[in-house]
């Protein structure tokens, strides 16, 4: 390859102008290339590559760590939905990573307690832990290493402590009193010696590291039998043995206040994780200018990505001055359209028929552009083939889910690539476990309690889950991985940064560090399920002459924190060169690519 075009690869795929100011460089190698929430979990994801393992053996490793060191937004008792490129079949697949409803979870049982919206925290809302499931999953069929290797780097960071740092400082702060109040396991796991440790001092999590001790122990017990027989052994414990036992025990002996203003156990018996396993399925695709861009199933948001993609690709992008008026009004209302869609039409296609083909069909995107007035934003819910109304607005919730997941990405040497956006288990949403160190998840609040909306509340049921990592091929080589945490807001904000990527033609750090803005016009994911009409959020680096316009078209413009919305992650390949390019966005602080 002459310099030249060495040079014109090297602008393409990382955008390498001397012009333009990022708040971080695009981290560029040739061996391996992770990027991650904590800078200590991508440099754990970096040390598997540098000792051999693939993409998926780092990625796993990274999301055990996250668990230890991000609690305030994902635990071990969480989700974690995956997409992974197998370089050596050239296919991608997705690791459902979702937990199901509890067989005892029934509609009827919580009318007949009274309860009109399954509530956002406490143990009544905790579907079936799914993070451990899903995490040995990947690496047995996909990984090359053994779970020792993968799990020992977080079990010492659980067991030795890692320097506290001010968002966790801060995410302590505010729940502390409730620890202390309401919930006792809670205030004995995460406040040692019933205080705060002050930023920098090591942050000690010993109920944890022994957990994970278990599943090493069980390990190392069956491995004479092979590594999948040792590895299926890690996983029975969780599942079928002693930390099951403990996870039951506690669910139902326990009852603790939750946000419908009483208190309540769980539904959980020890069959619903007896029989629990992760699914590995075949994930959505479309193409847009060229890009096969892949997504987890309708029993995520996913679908909704692709609906967006598909209906831009009507309008000519790179045209558009970027975060214009025009630009940021076609997004919005975009988004209305296909979030509309998400409201009448996704769940867990095992129990409702989700029409993805009509979804996702150029024919049905070129209607749906019809509907978009240039100058004037949409009040109404607009689902296709079903009638308008306007959003159901709802007054107070809770802000319980917000920043409640992370995200990794991984890239190594032979082009195997893997997206996951770990969530749920977070400090806020339930009390610790005794004896294990982490809370259940709370995902079973994404339900609803009518039996006619396509996310209907049925035992063995997927919620239909926020989290929505990202995998893109195009000429059919790998190409991108990226994700967001945000909740609803994930799809939005990761779509602004492939577009950047692909229609502007940015540097990769640029595409993350430009302000971002969402709707919220739609019915909330999280308990209580509000919706706000006609409103967006955009960050206020935008200038304000184009928020008036933004304005004087109808939409009623929330202006956030600078630099407040997400936390865009993301790697790029080449194919060809063999060149990855790896970045973070500087939001919530504490995300790094690296890479060699």
């Amino acid at each position: 390859m002459t310099t030249p075009d060495i040079s014109n690869m090297l602008s393409v795929l990382a955008g390498a102008d001397p012009e333009v100011f990022t708040t971080r460089p695009v981290i560029m190698g040739t061996h391996g290339m992770v990027t991650s929430g904590h800078y200590l979990a991508s440099r754990i994801g970096l040390h598997i590559l540098e000792q051999g393992g693939n993409a998926i053996d780092a990625g796993v490793a990274m999301g055990f760590a996250l668990s230890v060191l991000e609690p305030y937004i994902y635990g071990i008792g969480g989700e974690v939905p995956i997409l992974i490129y197998l370089a050596d079949e050239n296919r991608v697949v997705s690791l459902c990573g979702q937990g199901p409803a509890p067989r005892r979870a029934t509609i009827d049982w919580f009318k007949k307690n009274g309860i009109d919206t399954i509530p956002g925290d406490g143990l009544l809302a905790a579907a079936v832990p799914d993070a451990v499931s899903t995490w040995i999953a990947a690496l047995s069929h996909y990984g090359t290493m053994n779970l020792s290797q993968i799990l020992e780097p977080t079990v010492d960071l659980a067991d030795r402590g890692f320097p506290m740092y001010e968002r966790l400082r801060a995410a302590l702060e505010k729940s502390s009193r409730q620890f202390q109040e309401d919930w006792p396991t809670s205030a004995k796991a995460y406040l040692p010696d019933g205080r705060i440790p002050d930023l920098g001092e090591p942050y000690v999590q010993k109920d944890l590291a022994g957990m994970f001790r278990k599943l090493l122990d069980a390990e190392s017990r069956e491995r004479s039998g092979g590594r999948l027989e040792a590895l299926r052994a890690a996983r029975d414990v969780f599942y079928k043995g002693e930390i099951a036992e403990q996870i039951i025990r506690f669910v139902q002996e326990n009852q603790v206040p939750d946000s419908t203003g009483n208190i309540h156990s769980g539904l959980l018996v020890h069959e619903d994780l007896l029989h629990y396993s992760t699914r590995i399925e075949n994930p959505i695709t479309t193409n847009y200018r060229g890009c096969d861009v892949y997504k987890c199933g309708p029993w995520s948001q996913g679908p909704v990505f692709l609906q967006q993609l598909n209906i831009l690709e009507g309008y000519d992008i790179a045209s558009m001055e970027h975060n214009s008026p025009e630009y940021i009004h076609l997004l919005i209302e975009t988004a209305k359209l296909a979030f509309a869609d998400r409201e009448q039409y996704y769940g867990d296609p095992d129990f409702v028929d989700v029409p993805l083909d009509m979804l996702l069909s150029r024919e049905y995107a070129a209607q749906r552009r019809k509907l978009i007035d240039p100058e004037n934003a949409s009040m109404e819910l607009r689902p296709g083939n079903a009638p308008s109304k306007r959003p159901r607005e709802i007054e107070g919730g809770s802000d319980l889910h917000k920043g409640d997941t992370t995200h990794l990405d991984a890239v190594d040497q032979w082009g195997n690539m893997i997206a996951a956006t770990p969530s749920g288990g977070w400090l806020r949403s339930s009390p610790v476990v005794e004896g294990l160190g982490f809370p259940l998840g709370t995902r079973m609040q994404m339900f609803y309690l009518d039996p006619n909306h396509a996310n209907a509340l049925e035992p063995g049921k997927r919620p239909r889950t926020t989290l929505t990592p990202s995998l893109v091929l195009r000429d059919g080589k790998p190409f991108m991985v990226f994700g967001t945490p945000g909740g609803d807001q994930q799809d939005q904000w990761t779509l602004q940064f492939f577009i950047n990527c692909v229609d502007f033609g940015m540097n990769m750090q640029a595409a993350v560090d430009v302000p971002t803005f969402h709707s919220s016009h739609f019915p909330a994911s999280f308990f209580p399920h509000g919706a706000e009409p006609g409103t967006m959020s955009i960050e206020s680096r935008v200038p304000e002459a184009t928020i008036s316009d933004l304005e004087a078209r109808g939409h009623i413009v929330r202006v956030a924190g600078e630099w407040s919305h997400g936390r865009v992650l993301g790697i790029r390949y080449d194919a060809d060169s063999g060149l990855m390019s790896g970045v973070a966005s500087p939001r919530l602080e504490t995300g790094y690519a690296m890479g060699w």
